[in-house]
C-alpha cells in the first residue's frame, strides 16, 4: 500500500500527498488502492543523464522527442510513413503476419510487424477474432483500461503569481516555475475523496491537479511574455452519473472548477487565460487512440503488471500470431516515456528474425 510506504518514510502530510500524486496519476485509484505504491516507484525506477529518478521536459514539445526519433531512424534508413492509418493486419496462410493494409487501399507487405498501439486496438481490431485463442480476446476484452484523466493545455499572457511564492517584479521565472506544482494535495484524504467522486460519476469537487508551465524553461513554445501551462488533472469519469456524456456544457463547467482552485493559490490566474483546450478521457481515446482515455494504455495495477501484461503467457512482446509484436505501454513494463517496452520488443524480434 502507497500509504504505508509514505508513512514509513515521511511525516509531513502536505508532503506525503504531493508524493501520492504520483502513485495515482493516470489510475483510476485512490491512494487507499492495495497495489497503488507500484506506481510511484515506477515514476522514479529510471533515471536521467545519470540522475536516478530525475524527469525533465523536451526541449521544443513532446513532439520534438517523436522527431528526434524519426531522425534517427531515417539516418538508418528507415522509412516513415504519417498519417497512414493502418486498417487490419495482413496475414498468410498459416496465420503470420505479412504486413499491413491501409485505409487507403495499399498493402504494405513485411516479414515481421510491430505494434505500437494499444493491445486492444492491435488484437481486437487489427486482427479478425477467429485467428486468435478465444481465451486470448477475452483477456484484453477484460483489460482495465478506465482513466481518471482530463488534461487542460492552457494558453496564459502572464505568469501565474503563486500566494506562497510571489512572482518578481520583473515578472522573469523562478525556479518553481521550473518545476511540476502540485495542487489541492494537503492531504491523502483530499486524493482519496477526489477519487470517491469519480467512482459515482461525479468529476471531483476539488481535482488534484499537477500543473507545469514548460515554456518558463523553454520560451520558443509561446510568445514574449506569455506561457502555456498544461494542466494534468483528475478525477474525472468516462461516463457521468446518469449515463450523460461530456457535452460542452460539462466540459467547461469541470475546466471552470479547476480554474478555480488555481485561483485560489494564484490569484489572477483566471483573468491570465487567453485560450484552452479540455481533453476530457473520452476525447483522449478518440484524438490519441488511448484505450479509455488511460495514457497508459491499461491500468497500471498489480494484476496487469509483469507476466501477466497484457496477458499472461504473452508478456514477452511475441502473440498469438507469428511475426506479430507489441511494442507500446500495453506490453510489459507500461507506460511513461522511456522506450523500455519498445527497446525489449526490438530485441525480441531482432532474435526471432535470425532465426
Amino acid at each position: 500500500l502507497l500509504g504505508q510506504i509514505l508513512d514509513h518514510w515521511f511525516e509531513s502530510e502536505p508532503l506525503k500527498a504531493t508524493l501520492a500524486t504520483d502513485a495515482v496519476i493516470g489510475a483510476m485509484a485512490s491512494p487507499h488502492t492495495p497495489g497503488s505504491g507500484y506506481v510511484l516507484l515506477h515514476h522514479v525506477m529510471g533515471e536521467l543523464e545519470g540522475r536516478r529518478g530525475a524527469w525533465g521536459y523536451v526541449a521544443g514539445g513532446m513532439g520534438a522527442l517523436s522527431q528526434a526519433i524519426t531522425h534517427a531512424a531515417t539516418a538508418r534508413g528507415a522509412h516513415i510513413f504519417a498519417d497512414k492509418a493502418v486498417c487490419h493486419v495482413l496475414l498468410g496462410r498459416d496465420g503470420e503476419a505479412q504486413g499491413v493494409a491501409l485505409q487507403d487501399g495499399t498493402e504494405v507487405r513485411s516479414k515481421l510487424v510491430l505494434s505500437n498501439a494499444s493491445p486492444q486496438i492491435t488484437f481486437l481490431e487489427l486482427i479478425p477474432q477467429e485467428q486468435l485463442p478465444k481465451d486470448f480476446v477475452q483477456r484484453i476484452r477484460q483489460v482495465d483500461t478506465r482513466s481518471p484523466v482530463t488534461k487542460i493545455n492552457v494558453a496564459v499572457d502572464r505568469l501565474p503569481s503563486f500566494l506562497a511564492a510571489p512572482n518578481a517584479r520583473d515578472g522573469q521565472p523562478l525556479p518553481h516555475h521550473q518545476c511540476s506544482i502540485h495542487l489541492n494535495c494537503e492531504g491523502t484524504q483530499l486524493l482519496h475523496q477526489a477519487f470517491t467522486e469519480a467512482t459515482h460519476g461525479q468529476p471531483s469537487s476539488r481535482p488534484m491537479i499537477e500543473l507545469c508551465i514548460p515554456s518558463a524553461l523553454d520560451p520558443g513554445l509561446a510568445p514574449p511574455g506569455c506561457h502555456v501551462v498544461s494542466l494534468f488533472t483528475q478525477y474525472t469519469p468516462s461516463v457521468l452519473a446518469g449515463g450523460r456524456s461530456w457535452d460542452e456544457q460539462a466540459r467547461n463547467a469541470y475546466a471552470d472548477t479547476v480554474f478555480d482552485c488555481i485561483e485560489d493559490y494564484a490569484p489572477g490566474f483566471k483573468a491570465s487565460v487567453i485560450g484552452r483546450d479540455i481533453l476530457t478521457p473520452p476525447d483522449l481515446e478518440r484524438i490519441f487512440g488511448l484505450p479509455g482515455g488511460n495514457i497508459f494504455h491499461g491500468g497500471m495495477s498489480l494484476d496487469q503488471l509483469y507476466f501477466a501484461r497484457p496477458a499472461p503467457s504473452y508478456s514477452g512482446y511475441r502473440s498469438p500470431v507469428p511475426g506479430l509484436y507489441l511494442c507500446g505501454s500495453g506490453a510489459h513494463p507500461g507506460g511513461g516515456v522511456m522506450g523500455a517496452a519498445g527497446r525489449n520488443a526490438a530485441q525480441v524480434a531482432i532474435k526471432d528474425f535470425r532465426h
